[in-house]
């Protein structure tokens, strides 16, 4: 299929690079060109000097930006170059007004929008396992799946538009809490004076046990957060999510408890630091 991407951050440089593998002519626009022709030299595909230049004739456009207004912007820019019938795939975590918003605009001139932010991290986008919540027309949804499969391990319709984006939320509210209550055991084991290793292979097995234990255990204990998504990422998403609540009426206190936990982690410098950080405001010295 002719295809184009737009956003070659550290999500979307591999992603574009899986359309491409797979067979699909891949136009690829960034902000920054050199990144888009360093992407066009490693995998075949062309850098394009704009984002109308990348779509134009393009069946489906994926996009991987920054937030609501970058999304705005760019299919601002891609409809107007767009054939009727093409599809936008938007992996981009934003609101799920935003979606709808888009899929209103897109039908007006005879194309599709599907919300279809991603779980995953960098490693997903890396290894191509991403897990895909889809929001979005049916068959538009069907069309696109077996090109968004090129980077996927899951593909999950939910509903309408803006429904992959409320799944997405759901899903960080879920990280949100497990990764705290796993920085507080990390952190009371280590105050308890117990071996750390121990302790995993004694909990690990059981109830207790999540991807986060297994992947960020022994990090934390070690100080480590340079595992890619980070926490200023983590805030913009929890935004959203604190936002939908106060629109919906859902109580999320934990959520919301989280999110002031990650303002002290970036006053502390971690803005850069990935999610697992909540453990260095845990361990740092009392009152500081």
């Amino acid at each position: 299929m002719k295809t184009a991407f737009i956003g070659l951050g550290v999500m979307g440089y591999p992603m574009a690079g899986y359309l491409a593998r797979a067979g699909h002519e891949v136009a690829v626009f960034n902000r920054t060109p050199a990144k888009a022709e360093k992407w066009a030299a490693e995998y075949g595909g062309r850098a394009a000097p704009s984002v109308a230049d990348a779509v134009k004739g393009a069946e489906l456009v994926a996009l991987c930006v920054g937030n609501d207004d970058d999304v705005r912007q760019v299919v601002g820019e891609t409809l107007p170059a767009l054939q009727q019938g093409a599809i936008i795939v938007d992996h981009t975590t934003a609101s799920a007004k935003l979606a709808r918003e888009m899929a209103e605009a897109a039908s007006q001139r005879g194309c599709f929008f599907v919300d279809a932010p991603v779980s995953g991290g960098q490693a997903g986008a890396e290894n191509g396992q991403l897990a895909i919540m889809v929001g979005g027309d049916a068959v538009a949804v069907e069309r696109a799946r077996p090109v968004v499969d090129a980077y996927a391990k899951a593909i999950q319709h939910i509903g309408g538009p803006g429904a992959g984006q409320l799944t997405k939320m759901v899903n960080q509210i879920c990280i949100a809490g497990v990764v705290q209550g796993l920085a507080e055991a990390v952190h009371f084991a280590g105050k308890a004076g117990l071996d750390r290793a121990l302790v995993y292979e004694a909990i690990s097995k059981g109830a207790a046990q999540s991807w986060q234990m297994d992947n960020r255990w022994k990090t934390m204990g070690e100080g480590r957060f340079d595992f890619g998504f980070a926490v200023d990422w983590m805030r913009k998403d929890l935004g959203l999510v604190l936002d939908e609540a106060r629109a919906n009426g859902a109580r999320l206190e934990v959520t919301a408890l989280v999110d002031q936990f990650y303002a002290e982690v970036q006053a502390l410098g971690g803005r850069r630091w990935d999610t697992s950080s909540l453990a260095a405001r845990l361990d740092r010295p009392s009152g500081k």
